[in-house]
């Protein structure tokens, strides 16, 4: 009996301010749980991410109460904190304002990458300060947020570089990718066991452990093509939660720990999906090829024929006598800003008793979503977007579909074996009645390759901006309806 006494006695017990703070973590974690099952639609999405937000806030107040009350190490770091949150909040604002919808796959890149490395410093610090050797279980746990963060932001740079466009970044190519890739990975999975069972020599083993995952994610996405990246960026997305999520673990924050976590398994089933959706493997995916220039210098010939031209009045005309139209949106159309156009055009044909709908592919952009956010944005009803599966069957009653810059998600060539998208579902255009494509210019997708649709005896042709394009086009419609 003394001795369960004394045991009672001698337990640690948790401060009045611990256990506010942890039901108040628990509330923001609550907040990013409902903001998660808010963002299922695009009519509420809005919404769930003012939720989301409020929770973060929350939590970031929580904290800084908790170091207040339990004292600074230094004015030093109180400067640095208050400096550091005022650089990432303008950072932010300016970001969310001044960047275009096109532009917004490699933001979330960049935010994966600054993720990431915030991550993979908490553990570090964790792994390394104070006198005490670090238990196995923050060994393990701290350890993984190293690993996986460090991954995380060398690759989202090289897939951040690859969807701006920067030359030398899209130029990279790695001999030997197999080679490179099993080598990184062995060498850090061996340096992070090291980590963990020999502690005493933790600095040499965390430093290790952080170089090579820093060259792993770079050997990793580089050989990644272009086509791949809206899977890549889920990949590394989730690489992001996974890695907030080991550092919760480490410091013992129930918010982190639950964001991590969510965010993590929302890109892990999303990454599946886009792989599902694109009818490969996600281990084939991240093996890298699919879109890549190699895969394209293999496709041999080109289609056989001509691409014939039409004017904005003759697609008006086509448009106008349809009973059932379908608009294919794709990266070009977000590259133009175009969506409002898009979304006009459609009211107007509504009004005429033209019946519209909008093709949605999984992959269609460089952003899973990148479509349904665009045209959500430009007050597209949702019941409107249809997706791969749904559509598909309606396009051989469809009197015309208008191919807004798609390509690579509507090339008939994926259903033939020895190609770069072979084996890809598409969006079954060519079984329209009439097709309308409506591109800059000649060039081709990201697969790097010419799309057999263009080239069909029903495709017609409207090369230019697909803004001006469209807006020639709703002229020429008014012009017929009047």
């Amino acid at each position: 009996m003394l001795v369960i006494e004394k045991l009672t006695v001698e337990q640690p017990s948790a401060s009045a301010l611990d256990i506010v703070a942890w039901f108040v973590y628990l509330l923001s974690a609550v907040l990013f749980v409902v903001g998660l099952h808010f963002m299922n639609s695009p009519k509420t999405a809005r919404k769930g991410n003012f939720i989301s937000s409020y929770g973060m806030i929350i939590a970031c107040v929580m904290a800084f109460i908790v170091l207040f009350m339990q004292g600074f190490i230094s004015p030093i770091a109180v400067v640095v904190l208050i400096a550091g949150i005022a650089i990432g909040a303008v950072a932010g604002v300016v970001s969310a304002k001044k960047v275009k919808m096109t532009d917004m796959p490699q933001l979330v890149s960049v935010f994966n990458t600054v993720g990431g490395g915030a991550a993979a410093l908490v553990a570090l610090n964790d792994i390394l300060a104070g006198q005490h050797e670090p238990s196995l279980v923050v060994l393990i746990t701290a350890g993984l947020g190293v690993l996986i963060g460090s991954v995380t932001f060398t690759g989202s740079l090289i897939a951040a570089g690859k969807l701006q466009g920067i030359g030398f970044v899209k130029k990279m190519s790695l001999p030997g990718k197999s080679v490179w890739n099993v080598l990184f990975a062995l060498l850090t999975i061996a340096s992070f066991v090291m980590l963990c069972v020999a502690p005493d020599q933790r600095l040499l083993w965390s430093i290790l452990t952080t170089v090579f995952a820093l060259c792993y994610g770079l050997v990793f996405v580089i050989p990644i093509g272009g086509a791949d990246m809206p899977v890549v960026i889920s990949v590394l997305n989730a690489c992001t939660g996974t890695a907030v999520a080991m550092s919760g673990l480490a410091i013992d924050n129930v918010a982190l720990i639950v964001a991590g976590a969510l965010v993590g398994a929302a890109g892990v089933t999303l990454s599946v999906l886009m792989a599902k959706a694109m009818n490969r493997p996600l281990l084939s995916v991240l093996a890298g090829g699919f879109g890549g220039s190699d895969a394209a210098a293999g496709s041999a010939d080109g289609p056989e024929g001509t691409m014939k031209e039409t004017t904005p009045d003759d697609v008006a005309v086509q448009l106008v006598y349809a009973d059932k139209v379908i608009f294919v949106p794709g990266f070009g159309l977000a590259q133009a800003q175009a969506q409002r156009e898009l979304a006009d055009l459609g009211e107007l044909l509504k009004e005429h008793g033209v019946e519209v709908e909008y093709a949605i592919h999984p992959v269609a952009g460089r952003m899973p979503g990148h479509m349904n956010v665009l045209l959500a944005e430009a007050n597209v009803p949702y019941e409107e977007l249809v997706d791969l599966d749904d559509i598909n069957p309606q396009f051989p009653s469809a009197n015309v579909s208008l191919v807004v810059g798609a390509n690579d998600v509507t090339n008939p060539a994926a259903r033939k074996p020895g190609t770069p998208v072979s084996g890809m579902p598409i969006l079954d255009v060519d079984k329209s009645q009439h097709v309308v494509v409506m591109k800059r210019g000649r060039g081709r997708g990201y697969a790097g390759i010419e799309n057999e649709l263009y080239f069909e005896d029903n495709t017609q042709m409207l090369f230019g901006d697909a803004k001006d394009g469209l807006q020639a086009v709703i002229a020429a419609v008014k012009e017929l309806l009047n």
